[in-house]
């Protein structure tokens, strides 16, 4: 393939990323950009225009669309963003908040279009909660984009199943597993214990440690009537993003109260740890744990694995794929209704089977300690983004016209 132009739109990209969409663009970008020449298009308040070779620009909401539902707001940057791909050979979107630009601008400039699967609307219906009448507007904005992409990428195997399973109109030799990857330079462990002391953690005690954000996908009121029948020794630590809701905020707190009336060592972080904080954080857990009801990979379980920590998470999505059972962690079976919401058949079986792995793990520091590195192996291995890149550029090329 010789020097084409690809535009990668995102909603999410340095230094505003939430999620793991868009540490996956942003890590992307940067090996992407040694082999094309790349445009990347990002909503979102000005920033660097050049990242590591790739030409950044950046696209605020209209200032007449500042009071609108937020996925009429989202389709307002689309628009803007679709004119400024003229001259692209082709458009690469992330998540549904990007797939219309992509796919509008396949249309308007007749390039192909390939989108990133990183999660889809018909397995989030708890985003009502947030989005309302905007919820029914981002599902249709997905299901069209989906439904005409030139190739899509699904992060995880079980992330294509839910894709052909959720949009039976989509061609299945369309849908091609790339996974999410890791840059093990930047993760890796660090024995040092200063960064934690100042957060409140103690060293010397076995610690199960979360990160992620308090939405209902990532399960964390489970974890937390799991964390109640763990040994009293054991902390609790919890780097908690803003929950979605003002009820799933709430039950997260009372949760949290009740535990912290119950046992010592519950640790709470409400704010986004910068790296070098939350690689010693991971370094230092005995048990990294992911109670996810929802998760098409989990690209925090790699941050954990290539920080050394043994993960023990729940068998759903793309996670088995991440997580070796009895290797590099625990998974923990997760029969969940098929409504969409991904709630649990049996939730007090699955919170107390969590429960049981987490003490399983946390009581044996030795065992522990060998899941860990056997897990950063796994992820030098297996979840380089060099590899990935190269994959991702594959995918590019059965697209594109023939000598591009």
């Amino acid at each position: 393939m010789g020097l084409v132009r690809i535009d990668i739109v995102t909603k999410e990209f340095p230094p505003e990323i939430y999620g793991g969409a868009g540490v996956h663009v942003a890590e992307l970008s940067r090996v992407l950009s040694k082999h094309v020449d790349l445009q990347v298009r990002a909503f979102g308040a000005p920033r660097d225009a050049d990242y590591h070779g790739a030409a950044v620009t950046s696209y605020a909401v209209p200032e007449d669309l500042g009071s609108a539902n937020a996925a009429v707001q989202t389709l307002g940057v689309d628009l803007r963003i679709v004119p400024d791909i003229a001259g692209a050979d082709l458009v690469h979107s992330h998540t549904w908040y990007a797939n219309m630009a992509g796919h509008l601008a396949s249309l308007l400039h007749g390039i192909p279009h390939v989108l990133s699967a990183h999660s889809l609307e018909p397995l989030r219906p708890w985003k009502a909660e947030q989005l309302g009448g905007g919820y029914a507007l981002s599902s249709w904005v997905e299901k069209t984009a989906y439904e005409a992409a030139a190739a899509i990428i699904a992060v995880s195997e079980g992330m294509r199943q839910d894709i052909l399973r959720s949009y039976p109109d989509v061609d299945p030799e369309k849908v091609r597993v790339v996974h999410n990857g890791i840059d093990v330079e930047l993760w890796k462990r660090d024995e040092n214990d200063d960064a934690i002391r100042a957060l409140g953690i103690d060293p010397a005690r076995p610690s199960v440690v979360f990160v992620g954000r308090n939405t209902r996908q990532k399960g964390v009121p489970y974890l937390l009537r799991a964390a109640a029948k763990l040994p009293d020794n054991v902390q609790l630590v919890l780097c908690l993003g803003a929950a979605d809701t003002p009820e799933l905020a709430a039950e997260t707190a009372a949760l949290i109260e009740d535990l912290q009336k119950q046992r010592t060592g519950v640790v709470l972080i409400e704010r986004m740890l910068p790296r070098h904080e939350l690689i010693q954080v991971l370094s230092h857990a005995t048990a990294f744990a992911c109670p996810s009801i929802y998760e098409p990979l989990g690209i925090v379980n790699l941050e954990a694995m290539a920080c050394g920590a043994a993960v023990v998470a729940s068998a759903t999505g793309g996670i088995p794929e991440v997580v070796e059972h009895g290797r590099t962690g625990l998974l923990v079976d997760l029969e969940q209704v098929t409504d969409g919401t991904g709630t649990p058949l049996d939730p007090e079986k699955f919170v107390s089977e969590f429960a049981a792995a987490l003490t399983e793990v946390v009581s044996d520091p030795d065992r522990a300690r060998a899941m860990g590195q056997a897990g950063r192996e796994r992820a030098e291995k297996h979840f380089s983004w060099e590899s990935i890149t190269e994959t991702t550029l594959e995918v590019y090329r059965s697209v594109l016209p023939a000598g591009s």
